[in-house]
């Protein structure tokens, strides 16, 4: 049975190498799409990091998956989508810059100045690379019309790094408390929209539970939508978690998928309990969350990232923005 069950999780993962978490290195966008009106303003990537950069200033890949001992910023310059007839090519990081490790937290939060933020939070498994594929995806998606941003934190983006995954996560926990407080503490600030994938639930939610604490209800004010797809996250560990956000635990929406093949492998090594991104809809709406269940849009071998390859999941979290505002 030992065999079986080992045999099982092999698998499993194999098949997460193929179509996970992680998104394609060679092209940060779909051939001839449309950028979204944030970023056709002004298409730049805002990037809080506890990843080493590589190099200095930056080359590719850009960053590693070493740990900064401080939060990094820097700005990724996109460079859009050719429509060349002769064949066109995705978005690209056209280079790096802006580095800031003295004051990175500050430095962020007057980049986004005025402006509404979407914040998105990566998954296990993931390079800076296919973290910033996922990113422009979504703000393109949604159509988001304010600063795109980036939190992404040193994974190995190794398909059997899984629990050193989880170790960096928490590890980035300080520094993402850092960049929240000093977004929502900007005057003149817009709404800080969080979108988080996978382990970087379980990263959002512990950070939120320490902002709340911390700073208490002023602090969270700034805080709107906070949209958790697919949380890899124990669902003890989640309920937990929620009792001590309170009232802000409404601002949560959670798009969960019973048929979640990566979530089925992630229980199995937890020794069998539920994750919060694979349970019920009824288990989860007691909890006081919004809940999309995105079960019956799951056709895939692993349906983990639903909210990114399905226009209609995807929906889900441009409505939960417009609802926060």
């Amino acid at each position: 049975m030992q065999l079986s069950l080992s045999r099982l999780i092999i698998a499993c993962l194999a098949a997460i190498t193929l179509s996970g978490c992680m998104g394609d290195d060679n092209a940060l966008m779909s051939p001839l799409s449309a950028p979204p009106p944030g970023l056709e303003k002004d298409p730049k990537l805002l990037v809080a990091t506890t990843r080493l950069p590589v190099g200095d200033p930056p080359k590719k890949p850009w960053f590693s998956g070493e740990r900064s001992p401080d939060l990094v910023y820097a700005e990724a310059r996109l460079t859009p989508p050719s429509e060349s007839l002769i064949g066109g090519s995705g978005w690209s990081i056209a280079k790096v810059e802006g580095v800031n490790r003295s004051n990175a937290a500050q430095a962020f939060a007057q980049a986004a100045f005025g402006r509404d933020l979407l914040l998105y939070i990566h998954g296990y498994r993931e390079s800076f690379q296919t973290a910033a594929t996922s990113t422009i995806n979504l703000s393109q998606g949604i159509q988001f019309p304010g600063a795109t941003g980036l939190f992404t934190w040193p994974s190995a983006a190794s398909t059997f790094s899984y629990v050193a995954d989880r170790e960096a996560a928490m590890w980035s926990r300080d520094s993402l408390e850092d960049l929240l407080t000093a977004i929502a503490k900007t005057p003149s600030g817009g709404r800080i929209n969080i979108v988080a994938h996978s382990m970087g639930t379980l990263l959002t939610l512990e950070t939120l539970r320490m902002l709340r604490a911390s700073g208490g209800e002023s602090a969270m004010e700034r805080i709107g939508a906070v949209v958790l797809a697919a949380p890899d996250i124990d669902i003890d560990l989640f309920a937990r978690g929620l009792e001590r956000l309170g009232t802000d635990a409404k601002k949560i929406t959670v798009i969960s998928s019973t048929n979640d093949r990566a979530l089925a492998v992630s229980s199995r090594l937890a020794g069998g309990i539920v994750r919060a991104g694979a349970a019920d809809r009824e288990r989860l709406e007691a909890l006081g969350v919004r809940v999309a269940d995105a079960s019956e849009f799951g056709g895939g071998i692993i349906n983990h990232d639903l909210f990114l390859s399905n226009p209609e999941v995807q929906q889900v979290v441009k409505r939960a923005i417009e609802r926060a505002r």
